[in-house]
């Protein structure tokens, strides 16, 4: 009897142990995995640092490539393009001025009253579709169109036969060649647009003869291609010290005003003003500086734009969420914290940003909205609440570093310019020695207006690449519809019959 129990004893020891070694074993291997998944994190930390000497090298970089753009066509992979606007509104404006928003399958028309004195702006808006046959066929039957939509609207609220002109700003967000402020030629169009004879056509002389035909009296005043020239008006009419504008969305771009003489590369221009604003298309600026990942890499070579917009990729609304998702599926391969790799990781953009920001900005102890996007949109149910930890640092790594380069981008400007306390880019002057004046730089776009913690991290890089004692006369406001109501403020500014002289020869 002795012997069995002893037996017995002996047995369930061993089994006891069994069972303890592959427990063990189970959390060696479990350790092991968790920690290659450390190991992908750090190594992506690093690759993202953006130490404030860093942001100071691209700040740098910024300002000599905006040099380089600005003293020759193709001197830099920024265009510094130039938008023959040399007049930004005051906030004195008065009168009755309308805009056309041109830029996709839909197009809007705004009325705008300005009554002097920085008066209030409430725009009457109307949006309508664009018949998909006007998007394939002849020129003259889009823009005639549109002016019968213009006409309709003008004789809602005001007389269409009133011998006033009425004036007009017409963005138009398609490739052209800007050659005066009111005018410039359709390079190619895009977003589903396939008119043949417009091509290499004047655009605001072609809606300006359908607004004739119509019997409108309404002159095209100003021809803005690109909205950051608007959100720059609209900083402008609240906020004379206004001097940049910066779009941070989907995409991103800047414009800021600078002096002829400045603008090498077309020596003999004249503006009445001494100025003009400059459209730097700066999603395609690019430095050695910029901490670039192999996530950076491989979005940009799977891109349909190759080499192109690495500053936009790397800061923008369209592709923070693909970046993360990158690091996600690296991190699936490498461990299966996150369970079976899932196939939605491998489709590009599942993630959208707005959804990024979701989950980097969850606030609950469970992290529930974390849990709920991984498993609807990605896939991935039932992980722990470790690994939920895990997504918000990525999502925070690839946020911080987004806000902290588009703040470095922002001081490139000012240094450019002469506006970051150091006397610009050739100046030789200490700090000490300069009167710092008071900077206010407009800014629009849902990153930047509606991701708290992307905003935050760019108001936190500004003080410190400036310093508190400059950032404290650095001023951001915020704007909204640069491509509607900025374009009727930009006609009101053009108002004048002999503003319209500045012209490319």
């Amino acid at each position: 009897m002795g012997k069995v129990v002893l037996g017995v004893a002996v047995g369930v020891a061993v089994a006891a142990c069994t069972v303890a070694a592959l427990v063990v074993g189970r959390r060696v291997r479990s350790r092991r995995k968790w920690k290659r998944v450390v190991g992908v994190l750090k190594e992506m930390e690093e690759s993202c640092e953006t130490t404030v000497g860093r942001l100071k090298q691209v700040v740098d970089a910024m300002a000599v490539e905006m040099h380089a753009g600005l003293a020759s066509e193709g001197g830099s992979k920024l265009k510094m393009l130039l938008t023959f606007v040399d007049n930004l509104p005051s906030g004195s404006e008065k009168g009755i001025f309308y805009a056309l928003d041109l830029g996709g399958t839909n197009f809007r028309v705004l009325r705008v009253e300005l009554g002097g004195q920085r008066s209030d702006l409430d725009p009457d808006v109307e949006q309508q579709p664009i018949p998909e046959q006007l998007m394939t066929g002849r020129s003259e039957d889009l823009f005639d169109f549109i002016a019968s939509s213009l006409y309709q609207f003008v004789e809602k609220n005001d007389s269409v036969q009133s011998p006033i002109t009425k004036l007009l700003g017409f963005t138009f967000s398609f490739p052209v060649k800007q050659t005066s402020v009111s005018s410039g030629v359709l390079i190619k169009w895009t977003k589903g647009f396939a008119i043949r004879d417009m091509v290499e056509k004047e655009v605001a002389g072609a809606l300006q003869q359908a607004l004739t035909r119509k019997g409108l009296n309404m002159r095209v005043s100003v021809l803005q291609v690109n909205d950051t020239v608007g959100t720059l008006a609209l900083g402008h009419y609240h906020d004379a010290d206004t001097v940049a504008a910066v779009i941070i969305g989907t995409g991103t771009n800047a414009c800021y005003w600078e002096r002829t003489d400045a603008i090498i590369k077309c020596q003999g221009l004249l503006t009445t003003s001494g100025g003009m604003v400059v459209n730097m298309e700066w999603g395609n600026f690019w430095s050695s500086h910029l901490p670039r990942t192999s996530y950076d890499i491989e979005l940009d070579a799977e891109s349909p734009n190759p080499n192109d917009q690495g500053f936009e990729k790397m800061i923008s609304g369209m592709y923070l969420g693909d970046i993360v998702r990158r690091v996600i599926l690296r991190m699936s391969e490498e461990s299966d914290v996150f369970g079976p790799v899932s196939s939605r990781l491998y489709l590009p953009f599942t993630l959208r940003t707005p959804l990024m920001a979701a989950m980097h900005e969850d606030d609950s102890p469970e992290l529930t909205q974390v849990e709920r996007i991984l498993k609807d949109v990605l896939d991935i149910p039932d992980i722990p609440l470790k690994a939920r930890k895990l997504v918000v640092k990525i999502c925070d790594v690839v946020t911080r570093r987004a806000a902290r380069l588009a703040a470095a981008g922002i001081v490139g400007i000012l240094k450019k310019i002469g506006r970051d306390g150091s006397g610009g880019i050739t100046g030789g002057r200490s700090r000490s020695d300069i009167k710092m004046r008071r900077t206010a730089v407009a800014v629009e776009g849902s990153l930047y207006t509606q991701y708290t913690m992307f905003r935050e991290y760019l108001h936190e890089a500004l003080n410190e690449i400036l310093g508190e004692d400059i950032a404290r006369h650095v001023v951001v406001i915020v704007t909204e519809d640069g491509s509607g109501t900025g374009a009727a403020l930009l006609a009101a500014s053009h108002s004048s019959e002999n503003v319209n002289k500045i012209q490319l020869i």
